[in-house]
C-alpha cells in the first residue's frame, strides 16, 4: 500500500443459515429478513432486488433487465434465467438511418427496450419461491411509501442525471417530479418518498408479477411510453418472455467458473480467464490486501481483456438472431492463439470498439439454509437509464437499447424483437468433488465487469485469498475513452504498491486518474459456502460486500 494511504475496514460476516450481499445495506437487510422467515434464496433475491429498485434507482429498477444463475440444491442443478428485454416490434433501424442517425441516442425514448426484470422475478418465484409475493415486496413498498434516507451515492447520481435529462428530454421531464421534487439537491438523510412506485409494487404483490405486462398497469405503461415517444406498445409488453437455459463455464486451474450464456457478457469473463490460464501466475506473495504486486500479471490481465473485448465486438449478440460460437471462443486452440499475441513488454493498440462503454448496474447474491443459491445482476444500463420516468407509475426505464448498433453489418444491429448484447454477467465458482457452489460472486461496472470478476477469480484461485481480501484489494480495468474508440484507458486504483503504475506506463499503458475506492471501479460482492455451506452438516457461509458500495453483508 502506498505510504499514507488510509485503509478502509471491510467486514467479513459469517453465519450458518444463510447470507445476502448487495450494494446497499437496506436491501441486504430485506433479503435477510426473508431468509429468516422461511424464504428461499430466490425469495430473498427478489426482495433484495425490489429494495434496490427503490433505494438505488441509479443502478437498477423495475424498468430494467436481469440475468440470474440459480443453484437448486435438491437436484444439484444450476440454471440460467435470462430476464433481458427485447426491442419493440416497431423498431425501424432503416428509418432511423434515413433520419440521419448513425447511433442510437444514449437517453430518451428510442433507447428503451422492453423491461425484463419483473417477468424474471415471476418466473423464478413460480419455480423456486416459497413465500407470498406480498411478503417479498413489503420492505420495498414500505421504503418507497414512507421514505428512505437520501445517501451520498443517490444524491450525486440525481444531480449528474438532472443536467443530462434537462438537455436530452427537457426541464419538464417526469424525472424531476419523481427524483428532484424540491427543485434542489437532496440533503443528507432527508427522506426520499416514491409513492407512485410504492403503489406499483403493491399492485405486483397483489395481482402478480405478470400484471407488469398485462392488464391495467401494462396499459398505463404503454400510454406513458407512447406519450414519451417510444415505439413500445402494449402488445410488446404482453409478448415478452424470459428464457431458461444452461450456464456456460470454463475450468480455471481446477476451479469451474460458471456464468450466463449470451446475450450476456459472461463469455467475455470466461475467455479472459481462459487466456490468463495459458500463463503461470505469480507466487502467492504477489496477492494480498495491496492487490497484485507483480506488474507483469496486471499487464497480462489488461492485454487479455483487450483481446476478449475484441471477440465480443466481433460476434456477441442475441443468439436467436445470429450464431454466437461460445465453444469456438473458448476452444483451447483459439485461446492459445490469442495468448500468443500478447507482448509481455508492450501494450497493444487494439482496433476501435464497436460497442459503447458505460453502465449502471447492481449485483446481489443470496444463499439459504438448504444451500440453494442465487447470483443475480440487474441494470438500467447508464445511471438512471433512459431518463424517461413515468410519474403515474413511478417506473423509470432503462436505456439498454442504446447498446444496439445502427450499422447493418454489425452483429448487434437493431432488429425488431431482438435482445441487445448486455454487459451483465452473474457468476458462481465450483470446486472439484463438491456438488454445490464454492463462491457466488459478481460485479457491476459496465465493460469493467468481466475484468473485475476475472481479478476476483484469480485472487481466490491463484492467490488463495479470502473473499473479503480479494474484494477490497485495489483493482484495475481498461476501457475506451468514449463510444467507438479503442480500449486504451487504464483505470488503476492508486492503492497499488509503489512502482506498479510506473511499470505499466513503461509498457505503454495509458493510465487515467482514479481515486481510491472509486465506485467507478465497480462493486464486487461474494458469498463463500464454507465446507459445503448451510446445506452441509458442518457447513457455514462467509460474506463480503465491496467497500466501494453502500453495502454491508447480512448473515444469520
Amino acid at each position: 500500500m502506498n505510504a499514507g494511504q488510509p485503509w478502509t475496514p471491510v467486514p467479513l460476516a459469517r453465519g450458518t443459515h444463510g447470507a445476502v450481499v448487495a450494494p446497499h445495506q437496506l436491501a441486504s437487510a430485506a433479503g435477510l429478513h426473508v431468509l429468516r422467515t422461511g424464504g428461499s434464496a430466490v425469495d430473498a433475491a427478489i426482495a433484495t432486488n425490489a429494495v434496490l429498485a427503490v433505494v438505488m434507482p441509479q443502478g437498477c429498477g423495475i424498468g430494467g433487465d436481469a440475468f440470474w444463475l440459480i443453484w437448486d440444491a435438491a437436484t444439484t442443478t444450476e440454471h440460467a434465467l435470462n430476464g433481458s428485454g427485447r426491442a419493440p416490434a416497431a423498431a425501424d433501424p432503416a428509418g432511423l438511418r434515413a433520419r440521419g442517425l448513425t447511433a442510437l441516442p444514449r437517453l430518451g425514448p428510442l433507447s428503451i427496450t422492453i423491461p425484463g426484470a419483473v417477468r424474471s422475478w415471476g418466473d423464478a418465484h413460480a419455480r423456486f419461491g416459497r413465500l407470498p409475493r406480498e411478503e417479498l415486496l413489503a420492505p420495498a413498498v414500505e421504503l418507497a411509501r414512507d421514505g428512505f434516507p437520501a445517501w451520498d451515492g443517490f444524491s450525486r447520481a440525481v444531480e449528474r442525471m438532472a443536467d443530462l435529462v434537462a438537455t436530452a428530454i427537457g426541464p419538464e421531464a417526469g424525472f424531476f417530479r419523481v427524483y428532484r421534487p424540491h427543485g434542489r439537491a437532496w440533503r443528507p438523510g432527508e427522506r426520499v418518498r416514491l409513492p407512485a412506485l410504492a403503489a406499483t409494487l403493491e399492485t405486483l404483490g397483489r395481482e402478480g408479477f405478470d400484471a407488469f405486462y398485462d392488464g391495467d398497469l401494462a396499459d398505463r405503461q404503454a400510454r406513458g411510453l407512447a406519450d414519451a415517444g417510444s415505439p413500445i406498445a402494449a402488445a410488446d409488453l404482453a409478448a415478452h418472455t424470459s428464457t431458461w437455459g444452461e450456464p456456460i463455464e470454463v475450468d480455471y486451474r481446477g476451479v469451474r467458473v460458471t456464468t450466463h450464456p449470451p446475450n450476456s457478457s459472461g463469455i467475455v469473463a470466461l475467455e479472459l480467464l481462459a487466456i490468463l490460464g495459458q500463463f503461470d501466475p505469480p507466487g502467492l506473495d504477489a496477492f494480498g490486501p495491496d492487490g497484485v504486486t507483480d506488474p507483469a500479471w496486471i499487464h497480462l490481465g489488461i492485454e487479455a481483456a483487450k483481446l476478449a473485448m475484441a471477440d465480443r465486438d466481433a460476434g456477441l449478440t442475441d443468439p436467436t438472431f445470429r450464431d454466437v460460437r461460445v465453444d469456438a471462443l473458448l476452444d483451447p486452440g483459439h485461446v492459445a492463439t490469442l495468448a500468443a499475441r500478447i507482448d509481455h513488454r508492450r501494450a497493444a493498440v487494439p482496433s476501435p470498439s464497436t460497442n459503447p462503454p458505460g453502465g449502471g448496474t447492481i449485483f446481489l447474491a443470496t444463499v439459504d439454509g438448504q444451500g440453494n443459491a442465487v447470483s443475480l445482476i440487474e441494470s438500467n444500463y447508464l445511471g438512471f437509464g433512459s431518463g424517461i420516468v413515468d410519474p403515474l407509475t413511478g417506473i423509470h426505464y432503462q436505456d439498454r437499447g442504446s447498446y444496439f448498433s445502427l450499422d447493418p453489418t454489425h452483429p448487434n444491429v437493431l432488429e425488431p424483437r431482438k435482445r441487445t448484447l448486455h454487459t451483465l454477467l452473474p457468476g458462481m465458482l465450483f470446486r472439484d468433488g463438491v456438488p454445490g457452489p464454492w463462491v457466488v460472486a459478481g460485479a457491476m461496472g459496465g465493460d469493467a465487469q468481466p475484468q473485475i470478476h476475472a481479478q476476483l477469480v484469480s485472487a481466490l484461485v491463484d492467490g488463495r485469498l479470502d473473499v473479503r481480501t480479494a474484494i477490497a484489494a485495489p483493482r484495475w480495468f481498461v476501457e475506451p475513452a468514449d463510444h467507438f474508440e479503442p480500449p486504451l484507458e487504464v483505470h488503476l486504483e492508486p492503492r497499488h504498491v509503489d512502482g506498479i503504475a510506473a511499470e505499466l506506463e513503461i509498457r505503454g499503458h495509458r493510465l487515467v486518474p482514479t481515486a481510491p475506492f472509486d465506485p467507478t471501479l465497480g462493486h464486487e460482492h461474494a458469498i463463500e459456502l464454507v465446507d459445503g455451506g448451510p446445506g452441509a452438516t458442518d457447513g457455514s457461509v462467509s460474506a463480503a460486500t465491496d467497500p466501494r458500495s453502500a453495502g454491508i453483508p447480512a448473515v444469520w
